[in-house]
């Protein structure tokens, strides 16, 4: 697919992508999995020799898979790990649906060192496929299969807020929705009923963080929040927060605590209240639950900030805020905050 020299910010404005037209130089790139644990069981396949029963074997499961690419003098940045929503993978991080720069190539052009995670069961981390078998095989009962979500055309339209309607774009949507059959591709099954509680993501976000020796957690919708869950886990690695567009569950004052130590963005689009049926509350019910959750960790003594785009004057943006026409306009609004929130910090530290 043909990639465009330049960004939408608006249907008549045009500016140049940064760096686009220079070749992408990496010092490194490669891909490696976080987590996991061994699962023994008879139900990983079908019946033994002769239909006799499966005999019981092991298999990893919960693992995450992290694909990276380090820049040239990548040292110079702390490193930023990207985690996708409900029903996508890392995929979201990457070329938009219309064929431009995505966050992860500009982050690295930029010079930052970014990894992208699939979530514990989801994509190339896999899933525990033992109590589907087990159900398959009659080892155990119908109720136990897990609900397997997928999300249709018409949900992630009205959902990701495209338009008031599917198929019908509000009139300044910077979401490419010429390019909406493009973003259905990417939607996958999502087989979290299939995890334990608490969700192995959380626990293998921490550790990343504290692989990398310090690093940005970055997460968007069903994974908005799952950085500052990470943080709870293990706050030893988590340099800075990006919570992107999800709704921000009540914490107590020791959580906050913690949270308050480490610097926080929250960043919500346009349109929270244009959304009609089934879902007509939920953006604006999580843009006040986040609100609210700023003003704990300010109260807490905390460096949190809340990042409304059509408050700024920026207009239209989608719930894929990473694919919007004016991504890369946004991304340098998050580089910014990194460098003035974070990096700071830690070349204060030194």
């Amino acid at each position: 697919m043909k990639r465009w020299g330049f960004i939408l910010v608006t249907a008549a404005v045009s500016l140049p992508v940064w760096g686009a037209d220079q070749p992408l130089v990496l010092a490194s790139q490669g891909s490696f999995f976080v987590g996991g644990e061994t699962k023994t069981s008879p139900t990983l396949g079908g019946p033994g020799a002769a239909g006799a029963p499966a005999a019981p074997q092991d298999v990893t499961i919960n693992q995450m898979y992290v694909q990276y690419q380090k820049p040239v003098n990548a040292d110079r940045h702390v490193p930023v790990v990207m985690v996708h929503g409900c029903c996508l993978s890392s995929k979201t991080w990457e070329t938009t649906p219309d064929g431009r720069m995505g966050w992860n190539e500009y982050f690295v052009r930029k010079g930052r060192s970014v990894y992208l995670a699939d979530q514990s069961s989801r994509a190339r981390s896999g899933f525990d496929a033992t109590v589907i078998n087990a159900v398959k095989s009659g080892a155990a009962p119908p109720s136990q299969l897990p609900n397997i979500f997928a999300a249709s055309h018409q949900t992630s339209w009205t959902l990701f807020r495209f338009g008031p309607e599917f198929n019908k774009a509000f009139p300044d949507e910077q979401f490419p929705v010429q390019a909406a059959d493009e973003l259905y591709k990417q939607m996958i099954p999502d087989l979290n009923g299939t995890l334990p509680t608490p969700n192995p993501t959380l626990k293998n976000m921490a550790a990343l963080a504290v692989q990398l020796k310090g690093a940005v957690l970055i997460g968007h919708s069903e994974s908005g929040f799952f950085p500052e869950e990470a943080a709870l886990e293990d706050p030893s690695g988590v340099r800075g927060i990006i919570s992107i567009e999800m709704g921000c569950p009540e914490k107590k004052p020791d959580e906050l605590a913690k949270l308050a130590k480490i610097p926080i963005l929250i960043m919500f689009g346009d349109h929270l209240g244009d959304v009609p049926g089934r879902f007509a509350n939920t953006w604006t019910t999580n843009f006040d639950t986040c609100q609210k959750f700023v003003g704990q960790v300010k109260q807490a003594g905390g460096d949190a900030e809340m990042m409304s785009l059509p408050a700024m004057g920026i207009k239209g943006n989608s719930h894929m805020l990473m694919q919007d026409k004016n991504n890369l306009q946004l991304a340098d609004l998050i580089l910014g905050w990194i460098d003035q929130h974070v990096e700071r910090t830690k070349s204060a530290r030194r």
